[in-house]
């Protein structure tokens, strides 16, 4: 008989799992609570106008490459992937715009303008960046963290080389490590941007995750011509072509389990489904609360997974209007004054910034189809602080719509409001309603300590034999090529342990 999976929520991470596994001959069968696949990866359509609700771009194409090889397709068959040049714009509120580009030695000529010795270490700050991807890509994010009892020791037995460690594990913060290259502030507030890229503060977020910048320099920033969605449409073709199942509008109530570990799933309309292996494409802080039953729940976990301080959320305004912007790129950022006390707000004041950065994904800029003709679809977003009891976003949700709209009107786009002809206000809150994301965190957990990238929650449960964690709240991290990396890692660790059986 065929070995069954069932797999909780079609989030990239689920689906990239399910795609690998039933690939192998798996029965693949996924639970998904909404009416379509993707998880945060999704779209709203509304006449005309198209908004990706998640991601707004892919790196590291290769890996997305990677898991359509594993189904025997080519996702170049499938998708146009179009390299964004300027990868961003970002404008100040002194009134400076700097255009980020694609080519390094084209960057380091427009970083001359502020900064000569910043532009000689523009390039410097992207090899230190290569190096620590070069240390840690393959041990950390290609690989199963596993079980070496301490982090130390994981490091070293994963690293190949002693001083390797010192490398990696600088102690200092991102923002520290940018200082030293870069004194230029408007340099500065760029490159400690990218610890949100995994939802964390540069102020606090080691110095590794100078890997990001690298990355994305490196390895491209691309767009899937018809919208982010297109992949999503585009991993559940291949789920469809692997011959796994997908079960929309079909919420999971809970993971059914045994003395032997996890036995199944129930499904909300009280069906049960057994499986020999049960993957949670849903926050592992989410799962082992709702959906491990009282009696298989671990308090240990539990308590420890409550510890773990939550990424950024976001609050997100999807506008569309029947105007177009000529200043705006693909990607813009609208910069606060005080970028610390912006993170301080956030992280630990935990309330909304009074003058955040705004970023506005405007994709009709790249992609004419994602809005009407003469119109523009603004995606919106600002980084807002994990749900806590003493904040209330139903309390604030009108008036810091009208901040940040008055900020968008102060640094370019006047007119704003009286061109709006269709809006959607997400919330923090409705995050965690819509995903399960606890506390309505995009990345699950934030990376605002040393040790953080490596101590993320393992993708195996060690209390209860049988279950799988996919997803950003998971190694190796949030994102869209790690979080499908977490699937190629899940598939290869369950076909490990059942071939052990």
């Amino acid at each position: 008989m065929d070995k069954t999976v069932a797999i909780i929520g079609a989030g990239v991470g689920g689906m990239a799992a399910g795609i690998r596994l039933a690939a192998q001959g798996w029965q693949v069968q996924i639970f998904e609570r909404n009416a379509q696949v993707g998880g945060k990866l999704n779209l709203v359509e509304q006449d005309g106008w198209r908004f990706d609700t998640g991601p707004s771009l892919l790196t590291m194409p290769d890996v997305a490459r990677d898991l359509f090889a594993a189904a025997g397709a080519s996702l170049d068959d499938v998708l146009d992937l179009v390299p964004l040049d300027p990868i961003c714009r970002y404008v100040y509120p002194d009134g400076i715009i700097f255009d980020a580009v694609a080519d390094t030695e084209q960057m380091q000529a427009a970083i001359s303008e502020f900064s000569e010795r910043d532009a000689d270490n523009f390039p410097k700050f992207l090899d230190y960046g290569r190096r620590v991807f070069d240390i840690t890509a393959e041990p950390f994010l290609f690989s199963e963290l596993g079980d070496f009892g301490t982090v130390g020791g994981a490091l070293l037995r994963r690293l190949n080389r002693p001083l390797d460690l010192a490398r990696v594990m600088a102690p200092i913060s991102l923002h520290t490590l940018v200082s030293r290259y870069f004194r230029d502030p408007h340099m500065r507030q760029i490159f400690d941007r990218y610890a949100t890229y995994n939802g964390s503060s540069p102020y606090r977020a080691p110095a590794v995750y100078a890997i990001i910048p690298y990355v994305e320099y490196s390895y491209g920033a691309w767009y899937p011509r018809g919208g982010m969605y297109r992949l999503a449409e585009a991993l559940a073709g291949l789920l469809d072509k692997v011959g796994a199942q997908v079960h929309t509008d079909t919420p999971v109530r809970a993971i059914t389990c045994s003395d032997k570990g996890a036995t199944g799933v129930e499904l909300v309309s009280g069906e049960i489904v057994p499986a020999d292996v049960v993957i949670s494409n849903v926050d592992i802080a989410t799962t082992y609360r709702y959906l491990i039953p009282p009696d298989f729940r671990p308090r240990a976990v539990v308590e420890r997974l409550a510890r773990l301080e939550p990424s950024l959320s976001g609050f997100v305004l999807l506008l569309g209007t029947d105007c177009r912007y000529a200043h705006l790129l693909h990607h813009n950022i609208y910069f606060s004054d005080n970028y610390q006390q912006e993170f301080y707000d956030i992280f630990t004041r935990l309330v909304a910034p009074r003058d955040p950065t705004i970023y506005v994904c405007a994709t009709s800029r790249t992609d004419p189809t994602q809005a009407p003709s003469g119109g523009e679809n603004l995606f919106v977003l600002v980084n807002a602080p994990y749900l806590t009891p003493e904040f209330s976003w139903a309390a604030e949700r009108d008036g810091y719509r009208d901040l940040v709209l008055d900020k968008l009107e102060r640094m370019g786009l006047a007119g704003l409001r009286e061109h709006i002809v269709y809006e959607q206000v997400i919330t923090p809150e409705d995050l965690a309603t819509r995903y399960g994301a606890q506390h309505g965190a995009i990345y699950g957990f934030s990376s605002n300590s040393l040790f953080a990238p490596f101590t993320r929650p393992q993708n195996r449960a060690r209390d209860l034999p049988g279950l799988y964690f996919v997803g950003g709240s998971v190694h190796p991290g949030g994102g869209l090529p790690l979080v499908m990396l977490s699937g190629k890692i899940v598939a290869e660790l369950v076909a490990r342990d059942t071939m052990a059986v």
